[in-house]
């Protein structure tokens, strides 16, 4: 029987203390090794968000990291959107009351749940669109699984007491898929009723039926020092390029005064805008937001907002750069060009590329300046405004 699931959220269990890898991570927690330039969690978040359905994820950190990591995710979003909604919560002593913590973040809309462990940083998009295409089957609880391969035999003091029947055994991952309803019932049934669960399946196996689907080889969970070889990949630098386009219309004398690059210029007219009006550094930052997939200026500083009134051009230019630092965009190169009809640029091009430059951390040979007029042509040609475009290249660690 099928049925529309429209509200599906994850939970991504990050509350774990990792000690039996602690000591080959120097004390620091599993879910926040990084791997290509990103904690194993924010990959799980990744994989989450480019499945359709997702609508947002929660993620559940110990108690004590709660407030900082909540500012860190709000970065991460800030420097590559996932396009979901998300929350954070803090975790609690076994990972069974992290899941109810997780739970009771949940909107109240929320039909369906797939609960992950961090660990498992390498689970396809494949998995969770199975898991979710099955509940909306009619499946009430669906866990990917796969077989076991070695002879099992239950031993008892060093004494093997049975061999099992492995075609009748399966090695269970996560995420796991429910209904959010039956999940929670599950979840205050074991509160009552003292249950201990080491995954979501075994408690919800108790009061409800939970199918499987092919799990992934791939999907591992980092659990001892051994694991660690998995994340200890070459970063492989890829170029990407970001383009920006900004255009100014020209104003009358109560309006903005003429700056290109940042540097003021004496005796051009003046620019209708709510910053600056600095139409460059406006097309260099949305050129660098490209660089890494960041959005666009007016997502970033929009014109709706009143500190952003008369805000300095150059300043935005370095909230996006630390952006793209934060996202592992590494800028190699500038091309730039702005198509006015007046004034005449020529003078003053050196000195904007110098201080273009100087804004972006880099040599005069990696940054290039251009004008031109548009042979009259144009509201630019008729000297009703000024435009300019911005084509950056950055190297990035994938």
């Amino acid at each position: 029987m099928d049925r529309p699931l429209k509200h599906i959220w994850g939970i991504i269990l990050a509350a774990g203390s990792g000690t039996r890898i602690a000591e080959a991570t120097q004390g620091t927690r599993k879910q926040y090794l990084e791997y290509k330039s990103a904690p194993l969690f924010w990959h799980c978040a990744r994989t989450f968000s480019r499945v359709a359905a997702m609508q947002g994820v929660v993620f559940v950190f110990p108690p004590d990291d709660v407030k900082a990591m909540e500012k860190q995710v709000r970065t991460y979003f800030k420097s590559e959107n996932l396009g979901v909604k998300w929350a954070v919560t803090a975790g609690g002593e076994r990972r069974q009351d992290s899941v109810r913590n997780g739970l009771e973040a949940l909107p109240d809309t929320c039909e369906a749940v797939l609960v992950h462990d961090a660990a498992r940083p390498f689970v396809s998009g494949r998995v969770l669109t199975d898991l979710i295409e099955t509940l909306q089957s009619g499946a009430r609880g669906v866990i990917p699984a796969i077989p076991v391969t070695d002879t099992v035999k239950r031993v008892d003091n060093d004494t093997v007491t049975e061999t099992l029947n492995r075609s009748e055994l399966a090695a269970v991952q996560t995420p796991q898929a429910f209904e959010t309803a039956l999940l929670k019932e599950a979840h205050e049934r074991a509160a009552k009723e003292g249950w201990t669960v080491t995954d979501d399946a075994s408690m919800v196996e108790r009061i409800a039926e939970v199918v499987t689907i092919p799990g992934e080889s791939a999907n591992i969970k980092i659990t001892v020092p051994e694991d660690l070889k998995r994340l200890e990949q070459t970063k492989t630098p890829v170029p990407c390029v970001g383009w920006g386009y900004d255009v100014h219309r020209f104003g009358g004398e109560n309006d903005r005064p003429f700056t290109l690059g940042g540097v003021p210029i004496a005796g051009g007219p003046t620019i209708v805008a709510h910053s600056d009006g600095d139409v460059l550094l406006h097309a260099l930052t949305d050129a660098i937001l490209g660089t890494f997939g960041g959005g666009d200026i007016g997502t970033h500083f929009p014109d709706t907002d009143p500190k952003y009134k008369g805000a300095d051009s150059s300043v935005l230019l370095r909230e996006v750069l630390f952006l793209a630092n934060e996202a592992g965009a590494a800028i190699k190169h500038v091309d730039m060009t702005v198509m006015t009809q007046v004034p005449k640029l020529t003078p003053h091009a050196a000195q904007i590329a110098k201080n273009v430059c100087r804004l972006l951390g880099l040599e005069p040979h990696q940054v290039n300046f251009k004008a031109t007029t548009e042979e009259k042509l144009g509201f630019t040609g008729q000297k009703k405004g000024i435009k300019a475009v911005a084509t950056v290249t950055a190297l990035r660690e994938l």
